[in-house]
């Protein structure tokens, strides 16, 4: 088994140095320190994000309401800076607050309840972007200097405090995820959850529980965000939840659970961050990046259905999704 995620990690940095090396040709800005500490600064965000989703996805489920939940903890984080003039530190624990509130939220209602969490987290994705406006008062609150120190460069290493945090969680999440009891019982659950609940094993906590930690990881998120950006907008993160399945997606996580890899969706993280900075040196339109990234997620979700043989397994999503 780890020979395999070995040969999967070293095909997903093929891809991602090849991506390089074309876009090096290509542009003879895009191979410089500058592009590429810009490009690693610029993922902290997403990569916690998709670490999360990726334990979510391993387990059978879905979470679409990330983007919104990064979008109220930045707004979050600004009003308790900007209004309510507090320093980083408490308003950035705030602000995890909330996101995380917002996951177990998640986790309680559609495992609780059984209500199927493509459902509940569609609801979460439009209520909580509202509660983002509302905190707002769908402004932008300018923050500054005082949020900038995650995101900033250290000296001499060129990369952020932030990527820095993101990296030590990626492997931390895949050590759990590959060496104790709930990494396995998440494995186990996505590959059949029934046989998990018959060998005595309840499998609801451990659901519960990933939607919690993709919860406080978009709480993080959202603190990267803000810090890199300066200043939180209420607009923040629309579309995050597509990019963040997309790098589990091309980093082999299947959407059918059961497999799945934390460092996989990190190189994936890295592949669509390098293809969309690559695509913009090279002076690519903004419909023709689109193109090209939506063309890469198809190519790994067909890739992904070639591997299971395309048995009867695929339409076990659309049950999952849309049955209780």
């Amino acid at each position: 088994m780890r020979s395999k995620h070995l040969a999967e990690h070293g095909v997903l940095l093929l891809i991602w140095g090849g991506l390089l090396v074309l876009f090096g040709v290509l542009s003879e800005n895009f191979l410089t320190a500058g592009t590429l500490s810009a490009l690693v600064n610029r993922i902290p965000a997403l990569t916690v994000v998709a670490a999360g989703m990726t334990l979510v996805l391993i387990t059978g489920g879905i979470d679409l309401s990330v983007g919104s939940v990064l979008g109220l903890g930045g707004a979050v984080l600004g009003v308790a800076m900007v209004d309510w003039h507090w320093s980083l530190l408490p308003a950035a624990g705030l602000c995890i607050l909330v996101a995380l509130l917002a996951g177990s939220l998640n986790g309680l209602i559609s495992v609780g309840l059984r209500i199927p969490p493509f459902i509940v987290t569609l609801g979460m994705l439009e209520m909580v972007r509202g509660l983002a406006y509302l905190s707002t008062r769908s402004q932008t609150k300018y923050i500054g200097t005082a949020v900038e120190g995650p995101s900033s460069s250290i000296p001499r290493l060129g990369v952020s405090a932030a990527f820095l945090i993101a990296l030590a969680l990626i492997l931390v999440g895949q050590a759990v995820l590959a060496r104790t009891v709930f990494g396995r019982k998440l494995v186990a659950i996505g590959t059949n959850e029934e046989a998990v609940r018959l060998a005595g094993i309840n499998p609801r906590t451990p659901k519960i529980l990933t939607f919690v930690l993709l919860g406080l990881f978009t709480g993080l998120a959202a603190v990267f965000y803000t810090s890199r950006l300066g200043s939180s907008d209420p607009n923040a993160g629309v579309g995050l939840e597509l990019s963040a399945i997309s790098a589990a997606v091309i980093g082999g996580t299947s959407l059918l659970g059961g497999r799945g890899s934390v460092v996989s969706s990190f190189l994936g993280v890295l592949i669509i961050a390098t293809l969309e900075a690559g695509l913009a040196q090279v002076g690519a339109s903004e419909p023709l990046k689109r193109i090209v990234t939506g063309l890469v997620i198809i190519i790994a979700v067909v890739l992904d259905a070639w591997r299971h043989y395309l048995t009867g397994r695929q339409y076990t999503l659309f049950r999952r999704m849309f049955s209780t």
